[in-house]
């Protein structure tokens, strides 16, 4: 694989430690600015709505700059947002700081897809990928326990002073290994593939899918310490668990896709389904609770290359828009699933609802994509 591959990896590092170490801190966080747990949670809520907006805004207006110069500039978003979180000393500023630095998310994934795809053989870009976005997996192995550890020993502004640091040596790592990049053929290109309705159902079943996997994993810090009886100091060591899945499930997910694409991507989303009710009981045991976390990481992750190779190939020809637009379905999922969860905390279910909240997400993820595989059948690409 391309040294390149590196660089983006490394990127892909700083930006999903900034994105998952909110939630190992989210009961510091409130105790802190005098906020409740589901208010805290809007902070991961906040960041994907965020990556939402910004994905496809700045992948369309930086359609002209070359894709190169494009990521560097995004990881400097990514770099003084989390500058700003780390000086926040109230609620709403460190919301902003949050937004800020998710702006560049969704683009930097995006180009960076459609980067790593450009790489290699058509045969091994799901792979590709799925290399890029290690790490992200790493970031849940590593970058998110530890930046969770050092919030709970230092105070949580501390993680995002490291996560500053994190982003500054990926932007470094940007313009030593990356090769210059063009710029895509323009916009009007981009938003034609959006007339395709394949491209559609594949984002739909990105939202679902991975709004499915939030719903849960937001709440996993009260969910282990209140109902499983975890101390606060193991949730780290869960966390290294869940990012353990993450990283087994996006090897096995990208090898899959590259051989059985939709096959493999409805045999996943059933197994996220049955994961996820299956947690709703293991949530009250520790061991078992333990192993479901871990299983969640696998099932929940092996989503992501299938998901974005899908949305690359029904919007073969002009794939950058599209690409950055599945970056913010993914992350409108975390958004509504963290949402969702939450509702379903306050409306007096306990910490165990947004389990089978998350469990209906995938089935109906699973649905939309068998939708969208007759139609990907049915009418093939050109």
């Amino acid at each position: 694989m391309p040294l390149a591959l590196v660089a983006l990896a490394i990127g892909a590092f700083g930006i999903g430690t900034t994105e998952f170490v909110i939630v190992g801190l989210l009961p510091q966080v409130a105790a802190d600015l005098q906020v409740s747990v589901p208010v805290a949670g809007l902070l991961v809520s906040g960041y994907a709505l965020s990556v939402v907006v910004g994905a496809p805004l700045i992948t369309a207006l930086g359609s002209r700059v070359p894709r190169k110069r494009l990521l560097i500039g995004l990881t400097v978003l990514f770099v003084l947002g989390n500058l700003l979180c780390a000086v926040a000393d109230s609620y709403p500023l460190l919301m902003v700081g949050r937004v800020v630095a998710a702006l560049c998310h969704g683009a930097f994934f995006g180009v960076g897809a459609v980067v790593a795809a450009g790489l290699v053989a058509p045969d091994r870009q799901a792979r590709a990928i799925a290399l890029m976005f290690t790490g992200l997996t790493v970031a849940n192995v590593l970058g998110v326990p530890m930046g969770t550890a050092l919030g709970q020993e230092f105070g949580w502004r501390s993680t995002f002073w490291a996560v500053t640091a994190l982003g500054v040596v990926g932007l470094l790592g940007i313009l030593v290994l990356v090769p210059p990049q063009p710029a895509s053929d323009g916009l009007r290109g981009e938003l034609e593939v959006f007339r395709r309705p394949g491209v559609w159902l594949a984002l739909g079943t990105t939202a679902l899918g991975f709004g499915a996997v939030f719903a849960s994993f937001t709440y996993i810090a009260p969910m282990m310490t209140e109902v499983a009886g975890f101390s606060p100091g193991a949730v780290t060591w869960l966390l290294v668990l869940f990012g353990a899945g993450l990283c087994a499930g996006n090897v096995l997910g990208g090898r899959a896709a590259d051989r059985s694409l939709m096959p493999s991507l409805y045999a996943i989303l059933a197994v996220l389904a049955v994961v996820l009710a299956v947690f709703v009981f293991t949530a009250r045991s520790q061991v078992l609770g333990a192993v479901t976390i871990g299983l969640l990481g696998v099932a929940g992750f092996a989503t992501v290359a299938p998901l974005q190779s899908w949305v690359l190939q029904q919007a073969e020809g002009a794939p950058a828009l599209a690409s950055a637009a599945n970056i913010a379905a993914f992350n409108l999922g975390n958004a509504a699933g963290a949402w969702l969860g939450g509702v379903a905390i306050d409306a007096g279910f306990g910490y165990t609802a947004p389990n089978w909240v998350a469990a209906l997400m995938a089935v109906a993820a699973l649905g939309v994509a068998v939708a969208g595989g007759r139609i990907r059948t049915l009418v093939p690409l050109r």
